[in-house]
């Protein structure tokens, strides 16, 4: 089973679909984001590839922003360096998952590595790809799962604290503000 989601951006106009797929050494997770930034219009293709466990491996991103062209490559070593376009990044050193900023497809990395019981709760700093910047940088998280499909979400850098739906497979179904699916196979 290769299961699948589309998006329907909610604060601009875009859409997002994303596919999960099992690979040889884990999981990836691939997809489009089509947005409108500051009224310019943005397509980005991203993969983000995990081990068995759930722990990012390495992401890409590819594209254009109005008529700049994008091209990222991050890898996560396995001594917890990360590199960005072969530059490492010290401020993420140490952490595991990765947080593309432009879609909600990410999230799912850290509801499966977490597998959190009904009450419980963690905290989950992740490698920020924040966009438009493109540049790594942390940023703190927390979730605390509510029930089957339900995470009271946090990430207090953006003063975004909402409670996330989540589809059985982990692909966030209602994003509050900001994210919500159309379709989910």
């Amino acid at each position: 089973m290769q299961p699948s989601i589309l998006w329907r951006r909610l604060d601009l106009e875009g859409h997002d679909a994303c596919l999960l797929c099992a690979t040889e050494i884990g999981w990836r997770l691939n997809g489009h984001a089509l947005f409108l930034h500051d009224g310019r219009p943005c397509s980005l293709a991203y993969s983000a590839e995990c081990d068995a466990d759930w722990r990012t491996c390495s992401a890409s991103v590819e594209g254009f922003l109005g008529t700049q062209t994008l091209r990222y490559e991050v890898e996560r070593l396995a001594d917890g360096r990360w590199i960005l376009n072969g530059a490492e990044q010290a401020e993420v050193a140490g952490l595991v998952d990765i947080d593309l900023g432009f879609t909600p497809a990410t999230n799912l990395l850290a509801i499966r590595r977490f597998d959190l019981a009904v009450g419980d709760a963690t905290p989950a700093p992740a490698a920020y790809l924040a966009f438009p910047e493109l540049r790594l940088e942390r940023l703190d998280q927390n979730y605390r799962r509510l029930d089957d499909g339900r995470y009271a979400y946090a990430a207090p850098k953006f003063g975004y604290d909402q409670v996330l739906e989540a589809s059985p497979v982990g692909f966030i179904v209602d994003y509050p503000g900001l994210w919500k699916a159309v379709v989910l196979n």
